[in-house]
């Protein structure tokens, strides 16, 4: 059985998975080698109970590309498994570092680095706002953003100017437009 947050390497990624009602991460213990820490000092998207596969596809190509760990948050809005995320992030899952918590209680304890909301209701632009390499990026879900707590726990909280009148981006977009800002920031360079 696999541990709570315990790390496991693989040619599919790295991948933290939680003991629980979730059979499906037993299937993953078979292919996982070696173990794999949470990366220290470095910058991080962080996934709140994510609503849409494509979403988190998009999100760990990014994160595959740019050398940003993804954590993921339960619970989701879809059933999570390796094949599922296969499926939305391509071949870029296997190069993909990415981290499951069980809920974000398990995420506070287990993840370090300023949290840094990404969400419509604050009030520092995302170009105003001051990153450090050791930042997480957290996005809300899709359907109804991060709840209070969420917001609570956030050191700095930080939005995209839009034209007035609309919602919101897609959380993928946002979350690639703040890395972006983020990364150039914090003086990026791929490894």
């Amino acid at each position: 059985m696999l541990r709570p947050n315990a790390p496991l390497g693989s040619m599919l990624g790295r991948l933290i998975a939680a003991d629980g009602p979730w059979p499906q991460w037993s299937k993953l213990a078979h292919c996982c080698r070696g173990m794999a820490g949470l990366a220290q000092g470095a910058m991080r998207i962080a996934l709140f109970q994510p609503d849409l596969p494509p979403n988190v596809g998009t999100l760990v190509r990014m994160g595959a590309c740019l050398g940003l760990a993804v954590d993921i948050i339960r619970p989701c809005g879809f059933p999570l498994g390796r094949e599922a995320l296969r499926r939305s992030a391509m071949d870029y899952f296997e190069q993909a570092e990415i981290h499951i918590h069980a809920d974000w209680a398990a995420f506070q304890d287990g993840v370090p680095g300023r949290r840094v909301l990404l969400t419509t209701k604050a009030s520092v632009p995302y170009t105003d706002a001051a990153y450090l390499p050791d930042d997480v990026l957290v996005v809300g879900q899709e359907s109804v953003g991060a709840p209070d707590f969420v917001h609570d726990a956030a050191a700095l909280r930080v939005r995209i100017p839009m034209k007035p009148g609309l919602r919101s981006l897609n959380v993928a977009l946002a979350a690639a437009m703040v890395a972006g800002e983020a990364l150039r920031q914090t003086g990026f360079s791929p490894k």
